[in-house]
This record gives C-alpha cells, sequence and structure tokens, in this order.
C-alpha cells in the first residue's frame, strides 16, 4: 500500500493562520463591497468542519471495504510514482467535477452538499463548513478504483484537491493574470459557485480546474457582485440543524407525496423541482419545472427545501 500523507490534517495549521490573517485584514483594512465575518457564522463554519472529521472517520469504514473490493477484483494497477501521481490528480479532478455537479442537481445528493452554500458570508472559514454525511460521494471515485488508482491515492487525490480549494473561499482577492483564470478554479470563479442569484446557480463546480466547467457548458464569469447564501436561508447557527435540515424537508415532502412518482421525485429529482399540477378542465397539462440544468428555469423551493 503506498503510503501519501493526507493533505488536509497536514495544512490545519495553515488554515488557521491565513483565517487569522483574513480577519485582521477585516480589521484594518475594511471592505464595505465585501460581507467579511460574523463571530456566529465563523464559529458555525469551524464546528462544521471539526465534526466532519469526526464523521468522516466512520463512513471511511464501509467506503473503504467498498473500495478495497473493487481494486482486488481489477485486474489493472497504477503504480504511485512520480509521473503518475499529476495524471490522477487530473483523474480525481475530473470526477470531483461529476460528483459536485451531481450534488447540485439530484436533491438527495445536495441534502449532502447545501452545508457547504448555508453561509451568507463568504470567507476561508466558509471553506471549512462541510458536510456530516459524506457517504454520497464515494460512487464517483469508484471507476478511478476499478482502473487500477490505490485507494490510498484516491484519499490522497481528493485530500490535495480539498486543501487547494481553501484559499478560493475569500473576497480578499480580485481576479488574476487572464492565463490561470482560464485554467485554474479561483476566487472570482467560486464566488459565482456560492451565489445565489438565478444567473450563477449552478455553475462553476471545478474543484482545482475550471477547465471542465468551460467544456461540459457550466461555465460562468463573475460580473455583478455575488449574493451569497441559499434561495431560502436557514437562519440557524445550530449545526445539527444546519448539517441535517435537507433532510428533514425531504422526509416532510415525502409524507406529504401524492403518490410514489411524487416520492421518487422527491428524492431523485432537482432540489427546485414539483410535481405536475392536475390540469384545469379544458386546459392543457403542462410539464414541471426542474433544475437538472444550467438552462433550467430555477421554481421556488418547495417546504423547507431550499438551494
Amino acid at each position: 500500500m503506498p503510503h501519501l500523507p493526507n493533505a488536509v490534517m497536514w495544512s490545519i495549521p495553515a488554515f488557521a493562520l491565513l483565517t487569522v490573517v483574513e480577519m485582521v485584514s477585516y480589521r484594518f483594512h475594511p471592505d464595505d463591497d465585501a460581507e467579511g465575518y460574523a463571530a456566529k457564522d465563523a464559529a458555525t463554519s469551524v464546528g462544521m468542519g471539526l465534526g466532519s472529521l469526526v464523521f468522516d472517520l466512520l463512513w471511511k469504514i464501509p467506503i473503504v471495504a467498498i473500495y478495497a473490493a473493487v481494486y482486488e477484483l481489477t485486474p489493472l494497477r497504477v503504480p504511485v510514482v512520480w509521473w503518475t501521481l499529476p495524471l490522477m490528480l487530473l483523474a480525481q479532478d475530473f470526477f470531483y467535477y461529476w460528483s459536485h455537479r451531481g450534488h447540485h442537481v439530484i436533491r438527495i445528493l445536495w441534502a449532502c452538499h447545501v452545508v457547504h452554500h448555508s453561509s451568507r458570508k463568504f470567507n476561508l472559514t466558509t471553506a471549512l463548513r462541510q458536510p456530516w454525511t459524506t457517504w454520497t460521494v464515494w460512487p464517483f471515485y469508484v471507476p478511478m478504483v476499478a482502473l487500477g488508482v490505490h485507494p490510498a491515492a484516491v484519499a490522497f487525490c481528493s485530500s490535495v484537491n480539498l486543501v487547494y480549494q481553501f484559499w478560493i473561499h475569500t473576497e480578499r482577492i480580485g481576479t488574476l493574470p487572464r492565463p490561470v483564470e482560464f485554467v485554474f478554479n479561483t476566487p472570482s470563479h467560486h464566488r459565482v459557485h456560492h451565489a445565489s442569484q438565478g444567473g450563477y446557480l449552478d455553475r462553476n463546480f471545478g474543484g482545482i480546474l475550471i477547465v471542465w466547467d468551460r467544456l461540459f457548458g457550466s461555465f460562468v464569469p463573475e460580473t455583478e457582485r455575488p449574493v451569497y447564501g441559499l434561495t431560502k436561508n436557514i437562519n440557524t447557527y445550530n449545526p445539527l440543524r444546519v448539517a441535517t435540515h435537507e433532510y428533514v424537508a425531504i422526509a416532510r415532502d415525502i409524507a406529504a407525496a401524492r403518490d410514489w412518482r411524487e416520492r421518487a421525485g422527491r428524492v431523485f429529482r432537482g432540489p427546485g423541482w414539483q410535481p405536475a399540477q392536475a390540469p384545469e378542465a379544458g386546459l392543457p397539462e403542462t410539464g414541471s419545472p426542474e433544475t437538472g440544468s444550467p438552462e433550467a428555469g430555477r421554481p421556488e423551493p418547495v417546504g423547507e427545501s431550499v438551494r
């Protein structure tokens, strides 16, 4: 088994130092156009991050077992050497893009990822606001293991991707030189991703690279100032509610559903999906709005379901 470090754990001191530097920068160089920091919000983000470390250890047990089984079954092997690691990082970033995109357009997956978007601030502590239910992520990386990448190498690449994304959660950096902005995910691109206004919703899913968004039609540049948070904010700093509120909303919608088709839609369609209304006499039946593609309209959330 390759001995690769956990980049996240090694980076915690840097996370803490850079967060303090950003806080101090707002103290001495305030910006009226930036959201800055709020004590309760930052504390919630840090608490969610610490909680995610604990819960990830629990979910790791069955996930490692599945990955190990797939790795043993495949005849392929990719050696962990200096020239394969960049290729593994590239592959992991590609699958991260599809995982991230899927977690925005399938409601049961969004219930996990919504945690990261629940803050109305955008600063380095927002990067720490991680979900506690990451059991929905592992299937997207099975192809890497099936192609012969050792599960430990997949975990290493995932930790590098997560560490990279820490610094892009800031309003203190504007736009970078054009070649950087064209290839890499940057604070400007990620501010768009965290925005809640319609033209920015479900855009810029890249982790390290933004080229996937350019290739697959989900890229939007930053033009107007982003409004952060959800289309319907949850107004709570309670970590347990932050972690579970969308699962609760899904359960309520399932309980109130009229049939199994609607129940399935409440779980597997877009976060704002609504069932078709029965047509009035003399009027044709119309389809339901949903949010599965960047071009689709964005309906208002149902119940407590939020975007």
